[in-house]
């Protein structure tokens, strides 16, 4: 099965990078006991209820895994899937652990998901399902704003949070906390502005800071700087799409190749993806759209600078590994590349720059929507007008004094106050480009760590094994 060759891929890049942490800094700080206990699931739960719908009840099977509670909540999302299965649950568990380690957000790590084929309901009925999904989940203390708190997956967004959040509310009335039960939801349902976007923007930041790298970007062969560099994404959802939308946009990157489940769509010229984005969700492919061709994963072999696989797990592996083209791999999804392919493409002198960094976005910015939910206050509410203030009286000061008008357009600009989306943008940019600086320093710091992936495991593992140490275990 896939999910256990993706949990596989995860345990093994485990152990490769525990080894070196075992090597670097000395048993007393990783004894092998404690790293077979960190790389273990602490406990997965398995729920199976009934929902009457068209006359007839219907039984659902929903997971939740918690792998790490070394900080409580545990983070993870749930996805809705026929593919969910309690092995990939328990890999997307690691991988939460390991990521919110590395950013330095203080959640353990968890997943969830529901065996459903989300085609097949209508909103309403979906909206029953999820509400005794709830339920099920809150019996078991497995969505709860200090002890497990979902997000969206594959399959969920803001609209199955919203249902999540409010059912919870219900069954917790006097809860005051109840609305940080979980997180990506709608900004008028206690979510944060940009968090749709966050992990796309993540992608962003996390290939800023590797091409600020001069270092780690020679050994790409690729020039310095994200403009008119030639990228491929596969998968349009709501990472790919937001990761080649602000790629293209601010950085002048160019979008030559885009691949999803019906075919792909090649301009050497550069894909409008907004446009591409209208076609896929009016039409429901992207078939028709100009540059269409019918093709599969042989696309992720063409030749670009970068490759951005957005979709699902191990769609790069060792039958294709060996005709990747781009010399940049970042992995937007979530274990794209098994531990086979990660092997071969190293050798290869490609550079990735793993999923447990690169899509850490989400979660990132989900820590900043938990904490809004606890002040209930909306950042930047208290204060945007006194810094607009402050900057108005310094602009009159230095007219004052020069005798000259501040140019209008710096004017307007500087007296604007950082709104709530802009403090969660400054917050994830300052997230990505410092977790990147660790990442590359161990990297760099150690001639025999082999690659970003190992590298950014290690710092992982290192701060998992350092929260155990200050619980006494």
């Amino acid at each position: 099965m896939a999910s256990d060759a993706f949990l596989n891929s995860i345990e093994v890049n485990f152990k490769k990078a525990a080894d070196y942490v075992q090597k670097t800094y000395g048993a007393e700080v990783l004894s092998q006991d404690l790293a077979n206990q960190i790389m273990m699931a602490n406990a997965t739960y398995v729920v199976r209820f009934g929902v009457r719908l068209r006359g007839t009840v219907h039984t659902f099977t929903g997971y939740r895994s918690v792998h790490s509670d070394h900080f409580e909540p545990v983070k993870g999302g749930i996805r809705y899937d026929m593919g969910v299965n309690q092995e990939e649950v328990e890999a997307l568990a690691a991988l939460m652990t390991y990521k919110c380690a590395l950013v330095e957000v203080p959640f353990g790590g968890s997943k969830g998901g529901l065996i459903i084929n989300i085609k097949e309901w209508s909103p309403e009925e979906l909206e029953r399902i999820t509400r005794r999904f709830t339920q099920e989940l809150a019996k078991r203390d497995l969505i709860h704003p200090s002890q497990n708190v979902p997000a969206p997956d594959v399959g969920t967004g803001e609209r199955e949070m919203a249902w999540m959040a409010d059912e919870y509310r219900r069954l917790n009335p006097t809860d005051l906390n109840a609305w940080a039960c979980v997180t990506g939801k709608p900004v008028n349902k206690g979510g944060i502005a940009g968090r749709t976007e966050a992990t796309g923007r993540g992608v962003k930041y996390a290939l800023k800071a590797f091409f600020e790298n001069s270092e780690d970007v020679k050994k790409t062969g690729l020039t310095s700087g994200l403009k008119n560099k030639r990228i491929i994404v596969q998968g349009l959802g709501n990472v790919g799409y937001f990761a080649a939308y602000f790629l293209s946009n601010e950085d002048g990157a160019i979008i030559t190749h885009v691949m999803e489940r019906d075919g792909a769509i090649v301009d050497k010229d550069g894909i409008d993806i907004s446009s591409l984005k209208d076609h896929l969700v009016k039409n429901g492919t992207i078939e028709g759209f100009k540059g269409f061709v019918k093709s599969g994963s042989e696309i992720l072999e063409a030749e670009a600078d970068i490759l951005i696989p957005a979709a699902m797990e191990l769609v790069i592996n060792k039958d294709n590994a060996e005709r990747i083209k781009a010399p940049l791999i970042i992995e937007a999804a979530n274990g794209p590349i098994s531990s086979d392919a990660d092997e071969i493409l190293n050798k290869r002198g490609i550079v990735i720059i793993p999923d447990l960094y690169a899509n850490a976005g989400g979660v990132t910015v989900s820590y900043f929507e938990w904490i809004k939910n606890l002040s209930r206050i909306r950042l930047g509410r208290l204060q945007r007008r006194a810094q607009e203030n402050q900057v108005s009286s310094l602009i009159e000061g230095i007219e004052s004094m020069t005798g000259k008008d501040f140019p209008s357009e710096l004017r307007s600009n500087s007296l604007k106050g950082a709104s709530e989306l802009d403090l969660v943008r400054s917050g994830l940019e300052d997230t990505m480009m410092e977790t990147y600086k660790v990442i590359s320093a161990v990297w760099n710091g150690n001639k025999n760590i082999p690659d970003l992936r190992t590298a950014a495991m290690m710092v992982s593992i290192k701060r998992v094994a350092q929260s155990y140490g200050s619980l006494g275990i």
